[in-house]
């Protein structure tokens, strides 16, 4: 893909395509709580326990790692604008068939569905952002990320409300995936039109050098954001014996405190080097997820659970820009070939979790968001230079 727009951009024009692009995060946000939600009423529907329901989990992951193989190359050649078209309308036709089964076969199939289409439209959308980010010529993409983050809390929290007033779930995510498709669509018709590329690049969107390191961090740091978004409603539910609407707030306080560290996220940005700011991540991330582990307490659990989220906040916008900016590649290449390492940790760390919850305790099993979190902050010099 390439980095020049297939007509001069004026202000308002890049502005348009700047709403546009944070209305394609709201939404991505929005899509992930829902399914996260209502991770317990799958569980309770298809009569899972926590391993069954970590192989369901591993067939999304399974679904996005095949997807950004091949990322870089779709956006390349059809361009951002397009492949967030159809991978967006995809996803939210998953969602809306999560609960239309009762067969774990067809669970895994839309799962698997599920991860290919995610993994399509964040490379998309996220290609888009570095696009706009540069050419504005200032810092954008944490705000970008905080708009996801700001879905994923009115997703959550509009599910406990829905759930309160005893809506049913089908009704639930039918709702919100048409909503999706039509955000979707207005959208689109904002996003830049870039010219597309040749298939001249390698095959596979695989990490190497500098974008392997870039990438390790990345899953470090992805695994908090997907055991929050996978394990944290059922954590509250099943071993703090949280009520459903209390519990739904699991994901609500991550993500609410996520959105308001990534909306100030850019002025953090010019002010801390990238290694610095990854190091106050890690630990932030660690001793929140710990705090909420020990102590047992559903108030606890969501603060810690917000902290968790002030320390991830900028993990992803600081790696995916770096990505966007390594020499050789392109943008959509290079956050493609981090986002295959990243996803690894977001999509296979949650059913890493649910294999240790199977044999010993979920809670134990979101002990390895403490650890990761920990190896971030202590590897981050190694993966990144000093700016």
């Amino acid at each position: 893909m390439s980095s020049v727009v297939a007509s001069p951009e004026s202000t308002r024009t890049l502005a348009k395509a700047a709403t546009a692009i944070r209305v394609q995060f709201f939404v991505s946000g929005a899509l992930f709580a829902t399914w996260g939600v209502h991770v317990p009423t799958i569980k309770t529907q298809y009569a899972l326990g926590e391993q069954a329901l970590a192989v369901a989990m591993l067939a999304s992951g399974v679904g996005a790692l095949m997807a950004l193989t091949q990322a870089g190359r779709v956006v390349g050649r059809h361009g951002p604008r397009g492949v967030a078209l159809v991978s967006g309308i995809v996803w939210s036709l998953c969602l809306a068939l999560l609960l239309a089964f009762d067969g774990y076969p067809a669970l895994l199939l839309v799962m698997w569905l599920f991860g290919v289409s995610t993994s399509l439209f964040d490379v998309s959308i996220n290609a888009e952002a570095s696009e706009i980010e540069r050419l504005a010529g200032r810092p954008l993409m944490s705000g970008f990320h905080g708009m996801f983050s700001l879905g994923g809390m009115a997703g959550a929290a509009l599910g406990s409300a829905l759930h309160a007033a005893a809506v049913p779930a089908q009704q639930h995510v039918v709702g919100i995936a048409l909503a999706a498709v039509a955000a979707i669509g207005i959208a689109w018709t904002a996003m830049l039109r870039m010219q597309s590329t040749p298939d001249t690049g390698p095959k596979l969107s695989v990490p190497h050098g500098a974008l392997a390191l870039i990438g390790l961090l990345a899953a470090l740091g992805l695994i908090a954001e997907g055991a929050m978004y996978d394990w944290s409603v059922l954590y509250m539910e099943q071993d703090l014996h949280s009520r459903a609407s209390v519990a739904a707030l699991a994901y609500a306080s991550f993500s609410a405190a996520m959105a308001a560290a990534r909306f100030a996220g850019d002025a953090v940005r010019a002010r801390l080097s990238s290694v610095a700011l990854l190091r106050i991540s890690g630990a932030l991330g660690a001793a929140g997820m710990a705090m909420a582990l020990l102590v047992g307490h559903p108030v606890v659990a969501l603060i810690g659970f917000a902290l968790v989220g002030l320390g991830f906040a900028n993990v992803v916008p600081v790696l995916f820009s770096a990505a966007a900016r390594v020499p050789g590649v392109t943008a959509a290449q290079g956050i493609a070939a981090v986002s295959s390492l990243g996803y690894l940790g977001f999509m296979a760390g949650p059913p890493l979790i649910g294999f240790i919850a199977e044999t010993r305790s979920l809670t134990l099993g979101l002990f390895v968001v403490v650890l990761f979190a920990t190896v971030l902050a202590l590897a981050a010099g190694r993966a990144l230079p000093r700016d």
